[in-house]
Formats: structure tokens, sequence, C-alpha cells
């Protein structure tokens, strides 16, 4: 038996790709999502999934996460995302980025074969719609 950060016992999370199931799931209508069990092994304290791109993307409009980390790893394609200090970044394979918990910021484009891997502490995170921030550099 492993044991997590927490102290609560953890058992073996396997999950092979053969076996993983996208659906509709999430937060946004244009992503698939991949649940990896994560999130159920450790009674919520932490979630990984796997997001692909399905449809044309909309802008998700200014919002924040209530979420300790939310850690973004791009496994294809590329996104663009606005955050109110550095304006656009785009992110492409292989890049990562942890967006702090709280932080203002618009997913504004992205490829067709966008597909990342998202990891939130705790699990279930909060998305809060907000205004666009007054020291946002376009």
């Amino acid at each position: 038996m492993a044991v997590d950060v927490k102290g609560g016992p953890v058992e073996l999370l396997l999950q092979q790709l053969a076996d993983a199931e996208f659906g509709r799931t999430g937060r946004r209508s244009f992503f698939e999502y991949r649940d990896t069990g994560l999130s159920a092994a450790t009674g919520g304290n932490y979630r990984a999934q796997v997001m692909r791109a399905t449809d044309v993307m909309d802008t998700t409009g200014w919002h924040y996460h209530v979420a300790d980390v939310q850690f973004v790893y791009i496994l294809k394609g590329w996104v663009e995302l606005q955050f109110a200090e550095t304006g656009t970044v785009r992110l492409n394979a292989g890049d990562s980025i942890n967006i702090p918990g709280n932080m203002p910021h618009n997913e504004i484009r992205a490829s067709d074969e966008l597909e990342i891997l998202e990891i939130s502490v705790p699990a279930k995170m909060g998305t809060v719609p907000c205004a666009v921030p007054a020291n946002f550099k376009s």
C-alpha cells in the first residue's frame, strides 16, 4: 500500500490507453475528456485528465479557477491563453504551465489536434467567470 502526501491510503492506479475512454464530461463543449481515475484513487485530492479538441474552439471568456494547482502539459498541438500580466501566450507540444488558483485567464485559440494533460488540486476545481482584468495587456 502506498500513502499519499495527506496521509491517507492510496491504491495502485493503472489505466492503459487501450482501456481509456473519452467523453464530453467536462466544462467545455469543444473538448472531450479522459478521466485517468486519479480523483477516485486519491479521495478527490488530485485529478489528472486528458483533454482533446473535438470542434472549433470558442473563447472561454475570462475566468479563474478555485483550486490550489492547475498544471497543464501540452501533448499535441497548441493553445493560446491570455493573462493580465503577460498578454497572449502560445503553448506548443512539450510546453507546460501552472496557472495559480484565482488567476484570471482566457483561452482564445487552439489547434484542431490539441491534446493536453491537466492536473488539478483539489480534483474538483471551481470555474468562475470574471471581467477582463484592468491591467490586461492585449
